[in-house]
């Protein structure tokens, strides 16, 4: 039995048309995970805001694990550091599971500093997005808002 993760004081925030994209390209890829990275700015209190999302080829074309093309890797970091953004973190969608780490995910995890948002399509009704910190094999929610 997993335990469930503990919840940051940190919060990030991201914009409902992003979220909206967010699910409509996870839906496109469908049977595969679908993978990215997300860029913003940090508050003085950790805070982090979205302010771009980026649409990523899994290039491992799997259901159940995903490795983004390292050439869209290159180009969006660029991008970032053209329009001033900080590297955020990335996020991917689990499409049959639920939107916590897998043991997988904690494994390749290795920026603790970065948020790893999971989309869950396992209820393709009612997607669910969370957003984490992980530190080897210690997990912790973060309050992602969505305006």
């Amino acid at each position: 039995m997993s335990r469930q993760p503990a919840i940051s004081d940190k919060m990030i925030t991201l914009k409902k048309e992003d979220y909206g994209s967010i699910i409509e390209y996870s839906v496109h890829k469908l049977p595969e995970e679908a993978c990215g990275l997300i860029a913003g700015i940090v508050d003085s209190a950790g805070n982090k805001q979205v302010e771009k999302v980026y649409f990523l080829t899994n290039t491992d074309n799997s259901s159940e694990h995903f490795s983004m093309n390292p050439k869209e890797q290159f180009e969006a970091v660029r991008d970032m550091r053209t329009n001033g953004f900080q590297p955020l973190g990335n996020w991917h969608s689990h499409p049959e599971t639920l939107s916590r780490p897998s043991d997988e995910d904690k494994r390749l995890a290795y920026d603790s500093k970065a948020s790893y948002l999971i989309l869950s399509l396992a209820d393709r009704e009612n997607p669910v997005l969370n957003s984490f910190h992980i530190e080897g094999t210690e997990c912790t929610k973060e309050d992602l808002i969505i305006l």
